[in-house]
């Protein structure tokens, strides 16, 4: 008869989870990652997560990594461990893994690529982070991607964990150029994505030099606007006065179409009345209702 396979030992205090054991580890010895790119914020999704552990306790263990040092650091559960503090619990379970530097980052970065509330500061730190450390692998990550073409791209491999194209990643890491107030402009959702991307590309000075302006000016660059200040800083011509005169100009008010539904309009209407008959009338009278107004007003 042949030999049973001999179980897996489980030390008392741990657990098997997927093929790993899992051990609680005290809170006191669990530290930070170097650099963490991902701030915590007292927002939603902790609120629902410090409820979820102090109801359920930690039903997803973190994972971490033995340091140099001694004890261990937390490559995925950060949020996990201050909700524990608050609720009064003195250790959590934990997942140890021998990861390198590279490898933690990476994990770290992929563990949070399906979060919503990332700002657009955090995700440009941590692409740029992935992006260095699976470059320093040797251009491509064979450790989660080993049937990629030799020809597959570093940066999209970083983006996709989140489903992004390489050229989306480019830009977000572009971010990282951007002088901390209009970062903060950005996250806050002030600017928007794209004209971001194009302000990334100028120098200091000019990034400097627009945070004055749009403080003067109340306004914030579009996506045009951006794009000129880009072509301007590229020839050597953007300045105090070219900028201004940019962001002097008027926006041109979006357009805005109203559609409204036929099938709703036509039992206001007798049978015979064509589309263009039904638009001449509602427009006459609107033009009736705004004088009607226009007299209750001056009086």
């Amino acid at each position: 008869m042949p030999k049973k396979k001999p179980q897996e030992t489980v030390m008392p205090g741990q657990y098997a989870l997927g093929g790993e054991a899992v051990v609680h580890i005290p809170l006191t010895e669990l530290y930070p990652f170097p650099d963490h790119p991902y701030g915590i914020r007292e927002d939603q999704a902790m609120q629902d997560t410090a409820d979820s552990i102090k109801a359920n306790g930690v039903v997803v263990p973190a994972i971490v990594r033995p340091r140099a040092e001694g004890e261990y650091e937390i490559v995925a559960g950060h949020r996990r461990k201050i909700c524990c503090e608050r609720a009064g619990i003195t250790e959590m379970p934990c997942i140890v893994r021998n990861l390198t530097d590279d490898e933690a980052i990476i994990q770290l970065v992929d563990s949070n690529a399906q979060r919503e509330d990332v700002l657009p500061s955090e995700r440009a730190k941590a692409y740029k982070m992935r992006l260095e450390a699976i470059k320093r692998q040797g251009a491509r990550s064979d450790l989660t991607s080993p049937n990629n073409s030799a020809k597959f791209r570093s940066d999209d491999e970083v983006g996709s964990a989140d489903g992004v194209s390489g050229d989306t990643v480019r830009n977000i890491i572009s971010l990282n150029n951007l002088v901390p107030e209009l970062m903060q402009m950005v996250d806050k959702g002030k600017i928007s994505l794209t004209p971001a991307y194009q302000l990334a590309s100028l120098t200091e000075p000019e990034q400097r030099l627009l945070v004055d302006t749009i403080d003067s000016e109340q306004a914030t660059p579009s996506v045009s606007q951006a794009q000129r200040m880009k072509k301007l800083s590229q020839s050597g011509d953007l300045n105090e006065d070219t900028m201004l005169n940019i962001m002097m100009e008027q926006k041109k008010p979006e357009s805005m179409n109203i559609t409204l539904p036929y099938d709703k309009l036509q039992k206001y209407f007798p049978k015979t009345y064509t589309p263009a008959r039904m638009e001449e009338t509602i427009f006459k009278l609107l033009e009736a209702w705004q004088r009607k107004r226009q007299r209750s007003q001056e009086r």
